[in-house]
């Protein structure tokens, strides 16, 4: 039986994910699967999709990254195409 893993300078904690192992968290199901749901064809990738574009699009996940500093250095520019790609990725409308 595995443990959490913890990290003492954040306090974050990851869960063992094989503890017990469940259809929704077994860790080898993190491998690409066939997405025969987006379009039929396509090579096997894995794929995340948030279940709201306000908490987990793009826009909200750049908004964080700056947030948590992974993009200290980076010009005015860097942020400016980095939110404008994100704007446009969170406004693709998908076509059934």
């Amino acid at each position: 039986m595995g443990s959490a893993a913890s990290y003492p300078v954040t306090g974050l904690t990851f869960p063992d994910l094989n503890n017990p192992a469940t259809e929704l968290t077994q860790t080898n199901k993190i491998l690409p699967e066939p997405c025969d749901f987006i379009r039929k064809g396509l090579p096997k990738c894995s794929v995340i999709r948030p279940t709201s574009t306000h908490l987990g699009g793009a826009v909200a996940t750049v908004k964080a990254f700056i947030e948590d500093g992974m993009f200290i250095g980076q010009s005015d520019e860097f942020f400016d195409l980095s939110m404008k790609l994100a704007v446009a990725a969170d406004s693709v409308a998908r076509g059934f």
